[in-house]
């Protein structure tokens, strides 16, 4: 009854949860054809019914021949995103875009391997190998990355297991189980960081980032003196930045509200966190009190400010605006402050970084400041 009036999904979860009233997992008939006799043999003999005549209904769970809803390939983001709106929803428009479009480009890539737009349930172990040929065969010829395919195989991975979550699914196909591509000659990537010295000298000097607007600006120099995340400062909410507290600062963290414009997400939990303003980095948040609409909930900033650096040679070689992050740590580390500390401060799972459980109270606001002051940048008096 439960699966009777339902669509695909209902009357196979359906069939699933009566398979497991009668004490057998749900398998497809055609993993039931392959079983032990003895197994097969069991199926049949509990596809009766309590007048101890063959049931239908019984048949078709623990026999396996109610099949799994079908839906192709170039549906499955939109099914997922529906499954994963709950996941979502303090991602803002910019941010669903950033998480749909590499999903969307797995699952073509995906058609592309397989020559066809297939059901998502035909996809098995042949076809995820088929894919991995697919992308050493273009590593061959195109030089692609063996990192690009790898984020491939897990975003594929990851739908198709909320795809069987949904449907409940006893024993989830894991068709991307140990697929993956290592290429032993590849250099692991690192942002380099932008030096101390060609901040003071280059970019400090006066007029020289003139040719920036000044929202632009303002956030290069916030990241100079917090080591956050280009997205952490432009997408900021006015609520975010505390210039009236005690220690002035900016509080990273999760915003949910009706108008998907208006929300935010931060990369995991461990990225909530308050950081101190000092230095050039508090004088441009007086400036800009509000945050920064031209840039909020878009991804043009990083593209523009350094498109403008290295026309004006105000850029090392192979270095990006990032490495203002990574350039923020390297002075703490310099400074004498230790792992723990530095990655509290730059948003890091001190989990990850132990290997074990974390104890003990985090920094305070007042201490956070004490570690930006001392490795903070004198203020040029035209950036005051």
């Amino acid at each position: 009854m439960a699966g009777r009036d339902g669509d695909a999904a209902d009357r196979f979860r359906a069939a699933q949860q009566l398979a497991a009233t009668r004490g057998f997992q749900f398998l497809a008939i055609d993993k039931v054809e392959n079983a032990a006799l003895e197994e097969v043999l069991e199926r049949v003999e509990a596809s009766r019914g309590t007048d101890g005549m063959p049931n239908e209904v019984i048949a078709s769970a623990v026999l396996g021949i109610t099949d799994a809803p079908k839906l192709l390939l170039s549906g499955l983001v939109e099914h997922v995103e529906g499954l994963a709106a709950h996941d979502n929803r303090f991602k803002n428009s910019e941010q669903m875009r950033l998480w749909r479009s590499p999903r969307l480009r797995a699952v073509n890539n995906l058609i592309k391997a397989l020559g066809k737009d297939s059901d998502v349930i035909s996809v098995g172990t042949a076809e995820a190998r088929k894919h991995k040929r697919w992308w050493q065969a273009r590593m061959t010829t195109e030089g692609q990355s063996a990192d690009t395919a790898n984020k491939d195989f897990n975003y594929l991975s990851g739908m198709l297991s909320r795809f069987y979550e949904d449907l409940e699914h006893e024993d989830p196909p894991r068709p991307y189980a140990g697929i993956s591509i290592k290429d032993r000659h590849s250099q692991p990537s690192q942002k380099a960081e932008v030096p101390v010295d060609w901040i003071v000298d280059k970019w400090f000097a006066p007029c020289a980032l003139d040719g920036l607007n000044d929202e632009a600006r303002d956030i290069l120099l916030m990241s100079i003196e917090t080591g956050c995340r280009q997205n952490e400062i432009y997408n900021l909410p006015s609520s975010a930045i505390r210039l009236d507290d005690p220690i002035p600062h900016l509080c990273i963290a999760h915003e949910l509200s009706d108008n998907p414009e208006e929300r935010r997400e931060v990369k995991n939990l461990s990225s909530h966190r308050e950081i101190p303003l000092v230095g050039v980095a508090l004088a441009a948040a007086r400036r800009h009190p509000t945050g920064f609409p031209r840039y909020r909930n878009k991804a043009s900033y990083s593209a523009a400010v350094n498109k403008y650096l290295r026309k004006h040679e105000l850029l090392p070689e192979g270095v990006t605006i990032g490495g203002t992050r990574h350039s923020w740590e390297s002075r703490m580390k310099k400074a004498g402050y230790q792992t723990d500390d530095r990655g509290e401060l730059m948003g890091h799972s001190l989990k990850g970084r132990r290997g074990r459980e974390t104890y003990g109270d985090s920094l305070s606001l007042s201490e956070r400041l004490s570690v930006a002051e001392e490795i903070m940048f004198a203020v040029p008096d035209h950036l005051k």
